[in-house]
């Protein structure tokens, strides 16, 4: 059985303007501007291809757009504390564009409608944002005892599901989550 074609994607990547040299060194070229941009395009476009028949209808598109942003601990805690209430840093959060992957504990807020079959944007399926904490990733992983190439990627196929409706409100939900992006980390369908 052969992987299917990723989709087209079309990727906004942005860095927090506070990131240090000392963390932006550590992240690799997944923290350049530009060589970042190109890897998470192929990765994240990776994980959509491996996603596609999971995807409800609803979901299901030859082209989507996303953002993903690296910040820093002071900017995602705002994120956190404006979106979710919640004081201090996170280390990832999920804004779904699309209304079937809303709950309340923020991994998915300022849901927006579908576009309508055949009017603007209906060919390219807007999914949300993607903002990851650099600090705090850099944190989990050495607490991990991983890379911090491992740790975005988790964090960011983390916040890729939830964009996707993936949710976790139970101990069963998040066991079944973390095991899909495993596999995605992995490159397994």
């Amino acid at each position: 059985m052969s992987t299917p074609l990723p989709p087209d994607l079309d990727l906004a990547f942005e860095l927090g303007a506070v990131l240090g040299p000392a963390l932006t060194k550590a992240a690799g070229p997944w923290a350049d501007p530009l060589a970042g941009a190109d890897q998470w395009h192929q990765k994240i476009s990776d994980w959509l291809g491996q996603l596609s028949a999971e995807l409800p209808t609803a979901l299901q598109a030859s082209a989507y757009c996303l953002g993903l942003t690296l910040v820093d601990d002071p900017a995602i805690a705002e994120l956190n504390q404006d979106w979710r209430q919640k004081s201090g840093p996170t280390d990832v959060l999920a804004f779904a564009a699309q209304d079937s992957c809303q709950d309340d504990c923020g991994h998915a807020l300022g849901a927006m409608p579908r576009p309508e079959p055949g009017g603007p944007g209906a060919e390219e399926l807007e999914l949300g944002d993607i903002v990851i904490s650099l600090e705090t990733a850099a944190r989990q992983a050495a607490e991990q005892g991983h890379s911090l190439e491992r740790e975005m990627l988790f964090l960011a196929s983390h916040g890729l599901l939830h964009l996707l409706g993936w949710d976790h409100p139970d101990d069963g939900s998040l066991a079944a989550m973390l095991e899909r992006q495993e596999k995605l980390i992995a490159g397994d369908s």
